[in-house]
């Protein structure tokens, strides 16, 4: 065999460095790359179920922006991440609703309160939400009100220790059966009536409660003056004469 065939052979059947060292980096390359395993897919699994996203969203109390779809009996319905959600109508508001056609479309904020997946039961409350801005918006007003301000009002409630009026600002006070009327008050309810309109005076302020007064507005009486007459200058003596004229030795 020539050696020029012998070199041949030998290059055909060694392969050179440079292919030596690209192999060995594929096969590094295949082995660094991350496998995902079966735990990993059952994760993007409980990433796409719509009812572990309701729950973490109840676990949170996150605020949700939503539509009101429908209306059934006992409150509406809206949806969740494509989930049917029913909002009872005492979760829908602070006062009582007469007529949820009312809410049909209408945008509101909802919280995730209860999740059932295995009985597909999804309840949500826009109260809570509701409560929170009223509590917000009363304790912002309190911060505003100053001691002095003279208001109207009107009684909501009679007590035994006072009458609770509704404030024109829309917050309410209480005023103790005390500050009710220069004259003795025993019970509200002998000169107070619920409904009753009243002008009232803010005099204390503590721990977000309002304290009222009807009795500081009510005008002062005066107190009588003793009238004493006295005799005229003139008439008064000064000499011993007069003071010993009417004594009789």
């Amino acid at each position: 065999m020539s050696e020029e065939m012998k070199n041949a052979i030998e290059t055909n059947e060694t392969p050179g460095a440079a292919e030596t060292v690209e192999a060995t980096e594929t096969a590094e390359s295949v082995q660094s790359e991350p496998t995902e395993t079966m735990a990993d897919y059952e994760d993007h699994f409980d990433d796409a179920n719509p009812w572990n996203r309701v729950t973490e969203y109840m676990e949170k109390k996150t605020v949700l922006p939503v539509k009101v779809e429908g209306v059934v009996n006992g409150g509406v319905i809206v949806m969740i991440e494509g989930l049917r959600g029913f909002v009872p109508a005492s979760k829908l508001s602070l006062s009582y609703i007469e007529d949820l056609e009312t809410y049909l479309l209408k945008d509101i904020e909802v919280q995730v309160i209860d999740v059932d997946q295995a009985n597909n039961r999804l309840v949500l409350s826009a109260r809570e939400i509701l409560k929170e801005k009223e509590k917000k918006a009363r304790e912002e007003q309190i911060a505003n009100l100053k001691v002095g301000t003279v208001l109207e009002g009107t009684v909501e409630t009679l007590q035994n220790y006072g009458a609770f009026v509704k404030l024109e600002n829309g917050l309410s006070g209480l005023v103790h059966v005390s500050q009710i009327s220069q004259k003795r008050v025993k019970m509200p309810s002998d000169v107070l009536n619920v409904g009753d309109k009243v002008t009232v005076k803010v005099i204390g302020i503590k721990e977000g409660k309002v304290s009222l007064s009807m009795k500081a507005l009510e005008e002062a009486k005066e107190k009588p003056v003793e009238k004493v007459d006295l005799p005229k200058s003139e008439n008064i003596g000064t000499n011993l004469g007069d003071l010993f004229k009417n004594i009789k030795l």
